[in-house]
């Protein structure tokens, strides 16, 4: 049966990278749950371990021990093929690379997952989720005639065109000016509370943070603290006690 309370689940998850002594562990038993209807952001200083979190969490590289759960489906019981099927099927994507398909107009790209998946396109759906991302309209138009901003607004369509458990984003405002920045926020902020989506976002921007629910800390691949609802000053306060940890160690 779905669990109605959580998208993901991480329990006790740790990550090593190589072995014997140039082994790196960049995840140390981390457990957290991000309940459903949600924003939360997660921060930490370089080397914490943020990627390979919203990794493990999203079903793109599996841990090392612990488990993952997204709804009710245990990571670790899936096969390669059952893994990719899930990540299609239940997570949605959104990079600071909007990896867009320079042929394929916006409608195409967008429903791109659908058509992988061998399933026919709702176009009803499909327009529902464009108004949604404000691009009502733009169906026909190629990547190449579209803003930053826009091309941005267009994998966060794709990222929900199936409907997914769970949105990853991660630095989804890197790549773009401060105007267009704000408005992908606003969006992502917009999706969770008039759509009841859930969005797991990873950034380095204290400002791009506040627009979360929660904001979760992460320091030498330890879960270091939450705060909910934080000012962005608030944020960076938190990130300079952190940073000053790790210089400290």
């Amino acid at each position: 049966m779905r669990s109605d309370r959580y998208a993901v689940r991480l329990d006790a998850v740790s990550k090593q990278y190589g072995s014997g002594r140039n082994a790196v562990r960049a995840l140390d038993a981390v457990s957290a749950e991000f309940p459903r209807g949600t924003f939360t952001a997660v921060m930490g200083p370089s080397g914490s371990g943020k990627s390979t979190f919203l990794n493990c969490a999203a079903g793109l590289d599996r841990p090392t021990s612990g488990r993952v759960v997204v709804g009710d489906t245990d990571l670790s019981t899936l096969s390669e093929t059952g893994l990719t099927e899930l990540r299609r099927d239940q997570i949605g994507f959104v990079f600071q690379a909007y990896n867009l398909l320079g042929a394929l107009n916006v409608a195409d790209n967008v429903t791109l997952p659908v058509r992988l998946a061998g399933r026919p396109v709702d176009t009803a759906h499909l327009a529902e989720v464009l108004a949604a991302v404000g691009l009502a309209g733009h169906h026909d138009r190629r990547p190449s005639r579209l803003s930053g901003g826009q091309q941005q607004r267009v994998a966060i369509a794709r990222a929900l065109i199936n409907r997914p458990d769970l949105v990853c984003a991660d630095e989804p405002t890197g790549a773009l000016d401060s105007r267009s920045g704000r408005q992908v926020l606003a969006l992502l902020r917009s999706i969770v509370d008039e759509l009841g989506q859930t969005v797991l976002m990873v950034t380095h921007d204290p400002v791009a943070a506040a627009h979360a629910d929660t904001v979760a800390f992460l320091a030498d691949g330890r879960m270091a603290g939450r705060l909910n609802r934080p000012s962005a000053e608030q944020i960076a306060e938190q990130m300079t006690h952190l940073g000053e940890l790790g210089a400290a160690a």
